[in-house]
């Protein structure tokens, strides 16, 4: 058989082809590429410093010259002057100290019976009201610069309840120490089962009468030892009188019955 023969629309199918692929080619290799990336360098490593290598001798530094300065002559200084506007340092109020008074005025509550009585005690003097012992300490106003007027009280409350004929009495223990205040009776109440207080007021005492002393002459009066000082005594206060019962009615008394007159028979005279 003779040599098979590729037909002509075959063989221009295949120049397409490979003109086709040819041009992509080109287009690939036209296209431009990324540059490579740099390759780190490592940094250089110090020599280390053996225990037999020598140190650096040190620096030397030059001092400078000091510069020459002409001196200043007399004519040109000038005296120090003080100034012309002095300003006074003002002075410091002290604050205002609060009046202490020596007579307080309390007031106690019996629970029990809710009996009240106001009354004062002066300052030093113990108090009794029933089963309760006052002593004032101090008592104050408040100056004139605060902000509240009140009265403050500094004493102490003994609870001491007097002994009873056959019963043991219980040993007498503190029932309040500390500050009142008249405007804040809850501030520092007194803690007591039967009893309370709280204060009213402050004042002053009034001032004792001047006792008349007659001229007598100078005498040499021997000297006494001072006496030994005795403890206060306890000031008793009153309690309070129960109120008297209204008086009961009384009936009026019934009228007697009056008698009836005797009449005298009259005479008649003899025939």
């Amino acid at each position: 058989m003779g040599p098979h023969r590729i037909p002509p629309h075959l063989l221009r199918r295949a120049g397409l082809g490979v003109a086709l692929g040819a041009t992509l080619t080109g287009i690939v290799v036209a296209q431009p590429t990324a540059p490579p990336a740099p390759v780190p360098t490592e940094a250089p490593i110090a020599p280390v410093a053996g225990p037999a290598a020598e140190e650096a001798p040190p620096a030397i530094v030059s001092i400078p010259t000091p510069a020459v300065v002409a001196p200043v002559e007399a004519k040109d200084v000038a005296p120090a002057a003080a100034p012309k506007e002095q300003v006074a340092e003002k002075p410091v109020e002290a604050p205002i100290r609060r009046t202490r008074y020596n007579i307080a005025v309390l007031q106690a509550l019996d629970k029990v019976t809710a009996e009240t009585l106001r009354f004062e005690a002066a300052v030093g003097q113990p108090v009794r009201w029933k089963g309760l012992i006052f002593t004032v300490r101090a008592c104050e106003r408040s100056a004139p610069d605060e902000a509240i007027e009140d009265a403050i009280v500094y004493l102490s409350i003994d609870s001491q309840p007097r002994p009873q004929p056959g019963r043991p009495t219980p040993p007498s223990r503190e029932a309040f120490k500390g500050w009142m205040f008249a405007s804040s009776p809850g501030l520092n109440p007194v803690e007591h089962a039967t009893y309370d207080a709280w204060a009213i007021s402050c004042r002053a005492a009034a001032p004792a009468p001047a006792p008349v002393v007659a001229a007598a002459p100078p005498a040499k009066a021997p000297v006494a030892k001072a006496p030994e000082a005795a403890e206060p005594k306890v000031l008793e206060l009153p309690a309070a009188k129960p109120a008297a019962p209204p008086p009961k009615a009384v009936a009026p008394p019934a009228p007697e019955p009056k008698a009836a007159p005797v009449v005298a028979p009259e005479s008649v005279p003899p025939t």
